[in-house]
Parts: structure tokens; sequence; C-alpha cells
């Protein structure tokens, strides 16, 4: 019956760890991009992102756990940056 209760916190550890390496691979993504990319595509400078990236991977490695307001903001700021930076910045080098 112990199992039975366990499934939760297994799930909010998977969420966890997915979030997690959302935002780091986010995070290294954007270290890897030229500056002047971030500025071609008309999106923040990479200065900007790096700081709100960062700040996003070592939040999530304090407060662990996913329903938490800094995690939460971390994941849409990755999810942001996956989903409309990363591909307008790629876009410009097969150009």
């Amino acid at each position: 019956m112990s199992s039975l209760f366990a499934a939760p916190d297994i799930l909010l550890s998977l969420i966890s760890l997915a979030m997690f390496v959302a935002q780091a691979f986010a995070f290294v993504d954007a270290v890897t991009q030229r500056p002047d990319a971030y500025v071609a595509a008309d999106k923040l400078t990479k200065k900007a992102w790096l700081i709100i990236l960062g700040l996003a991977v070592a939040a999530h490695m304090l407060f662990w756990h996913p329903i938490n307001i800094f995690n939460l903001v971390g994941i849409v700021a990755a999810i942001v940056y996956l989903v409309d930076v990363r591909p307008a910045i790629r876009s410009l080098r097969r150009s």
C-alpha cells in the first residue's frame, strides 16, 4: 500500500527532472549562440537571455519542487527560448 503513496512523489520528481533538463538545455544552447545573432533575429540580447536562463537553472537547483513560482517562471522562460528564440537564431544560419 505504501507504493500507492509513492507514485505522486515519483511523478513530481520526473516532472522536475524534465523541467531542469529543458532549462539546462536552453541555457547551454544560449551560451553557444553568437551575440550578434540575437540582435539580427530581433530578440533580447544574448546577455539578457543568459541572465534569465541562468537564474532559472539556479533557482531550479535551489527549489527542486516543480510547483514552485520560481520553477514555473523558469520553465516558461526556457520554453519561450526554445520555441521562439532558438528557431529564429537557427534560421539565420541557414539563410
